[in-house]
């Protein structure tokens, strides 16, 4: 694939995440630091990106060139789109973080995303969660969306992903962003683990590094709810 392909490809697949709801011009600007006018000449063909800009589009994303591959990338027919649909519960705090099996009455509301945006995403998951549900979402409140700023905004949904509490690199080599539980809340962050403790990293420098200790017998899986795999923002 030429890069007259691939920017192409990725232009397709930009309209796709807007005309699904999941994203709009002036949130990409945001995340990329790019002028909403830039990423305007972009979507309509009238200005191609640079290749640092390709790069900038590409992170904001989570996307990677294999992902814009035919096998990876949509279909653009909308009739396709509004037919395959997965329903993912958006649900609390607590429940994302301990209950398997998500009930009706938990759920406080539904979204419904396109199928084949799941079907990129290889489980790598500790035995603990095999019976799991393994997508769930919540609402990010802003105390928790600044540190991870601009991937996350203030009630932005946050997807994750259950069955990916491996600190394996899911896209290299681009860190994983989790769901950690701390206490009784979530928190959102790039994590390592060293030394028996698991290292939070925000994406916004303002904030600081997080240690986290773990108990003895504690794995340092097992603050891990889940890799967040879709974030949808209102702007």
């Amino acid at each position: 694939m030429n890069f007259q392909q691939l920017h192409e490809r990725l232009r397709l697949e930009i309209w796709r995440r807007i005309d699904s709801g999941l994203l709009s011009g002036s949130l990409l600007a945001r995340q990329t630091g790019l002028r909403a006018s830039h990423i305007s000449n972009f979507l309509h063909h009238k200005r191609r990106l640079s290749l640092p800009a390709l790069d900038r589009v590409l992170a904001a994303q989570m996307l990677d060139v294999e992902d814009l591959l035919p096998e990876h990338i949509g279909s653009t027919d909308s009739t396709v789109l509004m037919l395959r649909k997965t329903s993912v519960p958006v649900v609390s705090v607590k429940v994302a973080m301990s209950v398997p099996a998500v009930l009706p009455q938990l759920v406080q509301e539904t979204i419904q995303l396109p199928e084949d945006y799941f079907e990129v995403f290889a489980p790598r998951r500790t035995l603990t969660r095999r019976n799991w549900e393994r997508f769930v979402a919540i609402r990010v409140p802003a105390n928790q969306a600044l540190p991870m700023a601009p991937l996350l905004l203030s009630n932005t949904v946050a997807v994750i992903d259950r069955h990916y509490n491996s600190f394996a690199l899911w896209n290299p080599p681009r860190p994983n962003m989790y769901a950690i539980q701390v206490g009784a809340d979530i928190v959102f962050r790039y994590v390592t683990f060293e030394a028996g403790r698991l290292i939070l990293r925000p994406r916004n420098l303002d904030y600081a590094v997080e240690l986290l200790e773990l108990n003895d017998d504690e794995a340092p899986s097992g603050p891990i709810v889940g890799r967040v795999c879709i974030c949808i923002s209102e702007v």
